[in-house]
């Protein structure tokens, strides 16, 4: 499914990119580069399959796993360990991908699809890490959501976003009279640091909520 949609957002990008082309604008130019790189469709739509994923992976799994032996704690473990796989396995197909739009000179005709802002401009030091923990937060966030639900049902997933909602407002009012400073001193690892720190408290999560919880 990743390899799909990847090529289906490629499909669209271009065709969106031809539009463009055939309204006067011009491939290579300072212009047209700085709009293709600033298209994070591919990314949008990974990410958009992932949460799905990550909570099709533990609401719909989870009674089954059990069932067949599997104890609470290796199912969650299980889990993650194989969304790390999934992880890698996606950071290594989007930077081959980018090897390959950047060796042909975006596709011959100055398509970026791969090599864009988002997934660090090009450089695959950059997209690895980047595509590698979005993936796998992305899924274990997703998780944590699913176990919500099948601990407390609909209202579980409400109260979980609920209070992120309510902690991304207390930190944006606690920081926006520094967001300029931050935003100057800002480094690509902090967005690693907070990925880490979400797949550790969606992980936990996933266990604690899963450890009571009936099987239905």
């Amino acid at each position: 499914m990743p390899v799909s949609i990847a090529a289906s957002v490629a499909v669209i990008s271009v065709l969106i990119a031809l539009v463009f082309w055939r309204s006067g604008s011009q491939p290579g130019t300072e212009g047209w580069i700085q709009g293709s790189q600033s298209n994070p469709g591919i990314a949008y739509a990974l990410l958009g399959f992932f949460g799905y994923l990550g909570v099709a992976r533990i609401g719909t799994t989870f009674p089954f796993a059990l069932a067949l032996g599997a104890t609470r704690r290796a199912f969650v473990a299980g889990t993650l360990i194989w969304n790390a796989i999934a992880a890698a396995y996606v950071a290594l197909i989007l930077a081959a991908l980018n090897a390959i739009e950047i060796a042909t000179n975006h596709w011959f005709a100055g398509f970026y699809i791969f090599d864009i802002y988002v997934l660090g401009g090009g450089d695959p030091l950059r997209l690895l890490p980047i595509v590698f923990f979005g993936v796998l937060s992305t899924l274990t966030i997703g998780g944590v959501f699913a176990a919500a639900w099948v601990r407390f049902g609909a209202l579980g997933p409400q109260l979980i976003a609920g209070v992120v909602i309510l902690a991304l407002l207390a930190a944006a009012i606690i920081l926006v009279p520094q967001a300029a400073s931050i935003a100057a001193a800002f480094q690509l690892w902090w967005l690693q640091v907070a990925a880490v720190g979400a797949i550790v408290l969606s992980a936990t999560g996933t266990w604690l909520l899963l450890r009571p919880a009936t099987v239905r």
